[in-house]
């Protein structure tokens, strides 16, 4: 059926509504605190769903249930583990972020160990976020190639990537480098309900498609094992089983929500410790509750596509549930919901580029320029905001060589996270480790996990886990000198 110019007009009214809402909060950001912390004023609930929404990205919204359709709920067992990581978290590290005046996570390994730690910790932050990123906003380009390839037949896969990339990131740049962090949290908290809002429709659209309803649904998914959950081997090749859900999502959130400065600067802007920890704990409900909606839709998708076989099979999994709201949606609802998984892109790309922009400045220019004034400050934070952008469309371009993305994204993060949490597991659980330990153990759980991605068939939900093990007992091993024995005659008193 294709999109057709209400579909069209409902996409462009949006984009422009929401960038005009984020431009509402372009007054008052005076200081760096106030720009990358919105002056600590944001109430935990929209810190909450402004985390939810920063972690979803396009790639989430279209790639999860593509999961479900080849696969089943099996996915559900690492988000159990976002869950308890996040529980974990709120008591291991935000009681030391509100100890002291911080900006940046990486802030906190410097008064823990020292500035090369926090440089190198800053440094593989800034160069895994943007490569993830870039994976992220390619989603971007999946989708409207999608929606609009009736219109845009006369350009080439690569125009039409370009050209989506582009529009979605310049928007997103406006408000967001206009009104920093207040701005990103939001309208974070307006997309997150209309992308949730959309996917239900959605559900409820197929479910009036599919003859018989919920019955048939259930039925023939069921038979399929589209709802089972729990694998209960041990297969370290294998993505989702019980023990990397359990054990590898916890660490794996550990590190994105304790060690990330996309999410620990949602957690610093809150306006209290406690209401810091009750943002992060009940953004954990939240995306169990959404990630089992996206994948329920996939699995709707599968019956759907059961009944009314499609004209020819679906060369990406990725690609099913956008093929399904164009060609079966109800005219304006298909508007509606393209409108919406842009508007989780947008999200996430806003996140990125505080979160970028933040560690640029804070961490690296106002080190080596400490008597720079605050004018200038916000002067290069806002001009950090724009090189990023276009850094990211550039990566989002080269990742279109990519495969499933949202398992490339995950991978990419997963690789540095290991050593990332390590050395922040060192600084708040030891006494004893020094800065010296730490970057050795750094440097060994990050080459460990290399080696895991490049030459081995282990999935990336044990990256983390084993990395972050590496870096903590080669960093705490490293952090005791070795002495070696004195000379005889010194020991007894009779050295000349």
């Amino acid at each position: 059926m294709g999109l057709n110019t209400l579909d069209l007009g409902i996409i462009a009214v949006y984009m422009a509504g929401v960038t005009l809402f984020g431009l509402r909060f372009r007054n008052g950001q005076q200081t760096i605190k106030g720009y990358f912390l919105a002056d600590n004023a944001i109430p935990w609930w929209a810190i909450s769903l402004s985390i939810v929404a920063a972690e979803t990205s396009t790639l989430t919204v279209i790639s999860v249930p593509g999961l479900a359709y080849d696969g089943n709920f099996s996915f559900l067992q690492l988000v159990i583990g976002y869950v308890i990581g996040r529980v974990l978290v709120s008591f291991l590290f935000i009681p030391h972020y509100f100890r002291g005046s911080l900006v940046t996570a990486y802030q906190l390994m410097e008064r823990r160990f020292g500035q090369k730690l926090r440089t190198l910790t800053a440094g593989i932050f800034l160069v895994t976020r943007a490569a993830a990123e870039g994976v992220r906003i390619f989603a971007v380009a999946i989708v409207v190639r999608i929606a609009l390839a009736g219109m845009l037949g006369g350009l080439s896969s690569f125009q039409r990537d370009l050209s989506a990339i582009a529009v979605v990131t310049a928007l997103t740049l406006v408000y967001t480098f206009k009104g920093g962090l207040r701005a990103a949290i939001w309208t974070d908290v307006l997309q997150q309900t209309v992308y949730v809002a959309g996917t239900i429709i959605a559900l409820f659209t197929i479910l009036h498609l599919v003859p018989g309803g919920w019955s048939t649904v259930h039925t023939v998914a069921g038979n399929a094992g589209k709802f089972r959950i729990l694998d209960l081997s041990w297969n370290p090749t294998t993505k989702y089983t019980l023990w990397s859900g359990l054990i590898g999502g916890t660490f794996l959130t550990m590190a994105s929500h304790g060690t990330d400065q996309l999410i620990v600067q949602r957690l610093l802007s809150a306006r209290s410790e406690r209401q810091s920890k009750a943002a992060l704990i009940m953004s954990g409900v939240a995306i169990l509750a959404q990630f089992s909606l996206f994948l329920l839709i996939g699995a709707m998708l599968f019956v759907y596509y059961r009944v009314f076989p499609p004209a020819s099979a679906f060369t990406r999994s990725d690609t099913v549930f956008p093929e399904f709201v164009v060609a079966h949606m109800p005219h304006g609802v298909s508007g509606l919901l393209i409108a919406a998984i842009l508007a989780a892109a947008m999200s996430n790309l806003s996140a990125a580029l505080n979160s970028l922009s933040s560690t640029t400045i804070v961490d690296f220019y106002a080190r080596f320029r400490p008597q720079s004034s605050e004018r200038r400050r916000m002067q290069l934070s806002r001009m950090a905001m724009v090189g990023w952008g276009v850094i990211l469309f550039v990566l989002a371009l080269i990742a279109r060589h990519g495969g499933r993305v949202i398992e490339v994204g995950l991978t990419i993060a997963s690789v540095a996270y290991g050593g990332l949490l390590g050395v922040f597991l060192l600084g708040v659980l030891t006494r004893g480790a020094s800065e010296r330990g730490a970057m050795v153990g750094m440097i060994c759980g990050l080459a460990l996990n290399l080696y895991l991605w490049l030459f081995t068939q282990v999935s990336f939900t044990w990256y983390v886990v084993l990395g972050s093990i590496v870096t903590f007992v080669v960093g705490y091993a490293a952090s005791w000198p070795v002495r070696l024995p004195e000379p005889a005659l010194v020991r007894n008193g009779n050295a000349d």
